[in-house]
């Protein structure tokens, strides 16, 4: 790919290629960015980092190739009106990838920020790793339903690039091929194994720097959060588009807020530990993140804008984000259903099919990638991630019998 000054100058003609099925791939692409960006960032991971700036110019095809055939789509002023929700969708998943590209562009920098975050990183976060499936791997040749590694495990699948082409959320009847590069998400202790049964390898461990900063962990604890928040809005975005919610796309609202003033916290931070470092310019990267972080949902809240806005928008932006295999649903637990005074384990035993993101309380606090002893309560809204079915029945369980 030929590139200038780290700008790609790769050549791009017009195809005619069905404006929702670019939109599918842009959309799949922007949320796997964001956790791509952030898992390099918090595990110091080069070739994590590498992958997002693939994806990044990548991104770039699809958005010209998209703006160029919502151009010949548009006929008459009620075509515009109608598609320019969806310029606003197609500038915001661009603003996405940009921004991932400069988390990881901090990731590949020469300063030490990444590890000094690594190391402070609390042991329950979860990590991913890229995997190169071997030839001799027991994975080789066998459909994920075969491996089942996400109940013998707790280690997911979320993507596989092949021949250049990436599949993500694959099926369970997807088969694991020799030369896969494989995205696997879990808990480190069981993501080593799992690695070293697909590579043959073993898995190692980012080192740790020798020295930290006086009360890192604050830093730490802020990019974390401002990670689960602006991860949460791109989903939220998505999903508010899909079902013309009002409700949801003020979620992304009051989140984009929630970023800009931990984006302020993390800055001052910045500038109080630069007067106990020899030299303030390596603390430049938090400076990054936070600007990075804030991007995002502001390009999440861009998503939702013709919902906000109320500006009808093509039925081709509901059709693209109904096309993902995966959905991302609010969940608002009745008073007396049987989610009401559960907990988190109890929800993801009788639902296998879906993933808690967060839960909303009624006190207006946010709880991120809850624990299994996590409980619910009337009033609670919990966003999931999930197959559609799963969430269809988790809404049904959610509701009074």
């Amino acid at each position: 790919m030929d590139t200038f000054d780290g700008v790609s100058t790769q050549s791009v003609e017009y195809e005619p290629v069905g404006v929702k099925r670019l939109l599918v791939s842009m959309k799949d692409r922007s949320e796997l960015i964001v956790d791509l960006a952030y898992s390099a960032l918090l595990h110091n991971s080069e070739p994590l980092a590498e992958e997002v700036l693939d994806l990044e110019a990548e991104m770039d095809v699809l958005q010209l190739q998209t703006r160029m055939n919502m151009l010949m789509a548009a006929r008459n002023t009620g075509d515009a009106q109608q598609l320019a929700p969806v310029l606003g969708m197609v500038g915001a998943a661009e603003k996405i990838s940009e921004a991932a590209g400069d988390i990881a562009d901090v990731v590949l920098g020469e300063d030490d920020l990444p590890l000094a975050i690594r190391a402070a990183l609390p042991d329950a976060i979860e990590m991913l790793a890229r995997a190169e499936l071997s030839g001799g791997s027991a994975y080789a040749g066998r459909p994920l339903a075969d491996i089942d590694l996400q109940t013998e495990t707790g280690v997911r699948v979320i993507g596989i690039r092949r021949d250049g082409e990436w599949l993500l959320d694959p099926g369970r009847e997807t088969r694991l091929l020799p030369g896969d590069t494989v995205l696997l998400r879990g808990p480190e202790g069981r993501l080593a194994e799992v690695y070293e049964t697909a590579t043959g390898v073993a898995y190692e461990r980012p080192e740790e720097p020798a020295e930290q900063l006086a009360d890192l962990t604050r830093a730490v604890d802020t990019i974390v959060l401002m990670k689960n928040v602006s991860e949460l809005s791109v989903d939220l975005a998505y999903a508010s588009v899909l079902f013309d919610d009002e409700e949801l796309a003020r979620e992304v609202l009051d989140l984009e807020v929630e970023v800009d003033a931990l984006q302020s916290r993390l800055e001052a931070w910045t500038l109080q530990g630069a007067q106990e470092v020899d030299d303030p310019v390596a603390l430049r990267g938090f400076l990054r993140l936070a600007s990075s972080a804030e991007l995002i949902s502001d390009a999440a809240l861009e998503i939702t804008e013709g919902i906000l806005r109320d500006i009808d928008a093509h039925p081709v932006i509901a059709e693209s984000v109904r096309e993902s295999e995966i959905a991302v649903r609010r969940v608002r637990v009745a008073e007396g259903s049987a989610l009401d005074g559960g907990t988190v384990r109890q929800l993801l035993t009788e639902h296998p099919g879906v993933s808690p993101v967060a839960i909303h309380r009624t006190d207006d606090e946010w709880v991120f990638y809850p624990g299994d002893d996590d409980h619910l309560a009337r009033g609670d809204a919990v966003i999931v991630r999930g197959t559609w079915n799963a969430t269809e029945e988790l809404l049904g369980d959610a509701r009074v019998a």
